[in-house]
């Protein structure tokens, strides 16, 4: 196993733990059907990340248990971006999360095909398994966009200043 490859694996499993804690605080805090879809994505994404561990122990990859509580604090520091609002949350929060998921997406996207370009020269690696879990975040990416452009739209055509119509 190449030490590069491990730490391409490693890398990834601590971005998606920071992916997934993402997606479920966007789940946590949305109504209506942007929160039922919210929902469906994140525990996606979760799926996502068991199939990428499951994958790292299949190629016999050695963890490295550090990265990922760090990718957890990175994502907790997230939070605190000034975001135009003290007391309530603001819409644009919304807008830059979705933004910050379709990047671990798009990430996530790149991982499933570059391990299925291996996929002939590893049996670990499933090209089936590989070809869904892409298509997968392609709809995934897609979904994300949609939302994104809605709260992109919410955020930015009506007023949330102070007295304004929000």
């Amino acid at each position: 196993m190449s030490d590069l490859l491990a730490i391409y694996l490693n890398d990834h499993l601590a971005g998606s733990a920071g992916g997934v804690a993402l997606a479920r605080r966007i789940a946590g805090s949305r109504t209506g059907a942007a929160a039922d879809e919210s929902r469906q994505l994140a525990q996606q994404i979760a799926d996502d990340r068991d199939a990428l561990a499951a994958m790292v122990r299949r190629l016999g990859v050695r963890r490295t248990r550090y990265k990922e509580p760090l990718a957890l604090v990175a994502e907790r520091l997230g939070r605190l971006k000034p975001n135009g609002a003290v007391v309530r949350r603001s819409p644009l929060s919304d807008v830059v999360e979705y933004e910050a998921l379709a990047l671990a997406i798009a990430a996530k996207r790149t991982l499933w095909r570059t391990l299925r370009a291996m996929a002939t020269a590893r049996s670990e690696l499933d090209v089936a398994e590989l070809d869904s879990l892409a298509r997968r975040a392609d709809d995934q990416g897609e979904t994300v966009e949609r939302l994104r452009a809605d709260a992109a739209r919410l955020a930015f055509t009506q007023s949330h200043e102070p007295g304004g119509a929000s």
